[in-house]
């Protein structure tokens, strides 16, 4: 169905376009205080324009909450048979951990609870089959002798730290910057999952440009 002569694609795209202008406000101070006249200045539209794309500001979050779900299935993945693709799907988790550390808050998940609950059962489970696949990949690793005996959901959890550490103030406060943060926390993580004998499987130089790009992805959102 086209919307005034434009492809139902070309539409899409010009929502999801707008939805990342808004992405960085709702990370920071939540949706729910958002009002229409708001997202339209963000978005930097006019108000005919905003309503063209999105009939209501529940639409909004909708298609937001939307966006997170089918970002964390495309991340779904089978799991690598030869050694040296543990080492390539360990920095493809990394660098999807990263992602969804910086745009899925928990204060982003308690509003959504509170106001949406059917979407937010949604995205949560979502989050709870990536999280199981995540445990398999961690077990099968350490079944297979390249992982050390950790618990994953330790790793998950430590996964969650990355909001924490991704917060202006405190990078301020301890002379640290996103590339460190990254960076630090990658090789802990990577000597914490690894064993020894097998660190030399994995090649850091493969994960320097992804770094590069999510800290200017980072810095779009906080600064």
């Amino acid at each position: 169905m086209a919307h005034d002569n434009m492809t139902t694609e070309k539409f899409k795209q010009i929502q999801d376009r707008l939805i990342f202008k808004l992405l960085p406000t709702v990370r920071n101070s939540g949706f729910q205080t958002l009002r229409m006249d708001d997202i339209m200045k963000i978005m930097d539209i006019s108000r005919a324009t905003l309503y063209k794309y999105f009939p209501n500001k529940e639409d909004i979050f909708h298609k937001v909450t939307d966006g997170y779900v089918q970002y964390i299935e495309e991340m779904s993945t089978k799991l690598p048979k030869e050694e040296t693709m543990y080492a390539t799907q360990f920095q493809q988790i990394f660098e999807q951990s990263v992602s969804l550390a910086l745009l899925i808050t928990d204060d982003f998940l308690k509003e959504l609870q509170i106001t949406y609950p059917l979407m937010y059962k949604k995205l949560w489970e979502t989050i709870q089959i990536r999280e199981k696949q995540l445990l398999n990949f961690y077990n099968e690793g350490v079944q297979k002798g390249i992982f050390n005996e950790v618990n994953g959901r330790l790793l998950i959890l430590q996964d969650k730290m990355l909001f924490s550490m991704l917060d202006l103030k405190y990078l301020m406060k301890n002379h640290w910057t996103i590339e460190q943060v990254l960076l630090d926390f990658y090789k802990l993580r990577k000597i914490q999952l690894f064993k020894p004998e097998m660190l030399s499987t994995v090649d850091d130089s493969l994960i320097f440009p992804r770094v590069e790009y999510l800290t200017q992805k980072i810095s779009n959102i906080l600064l």
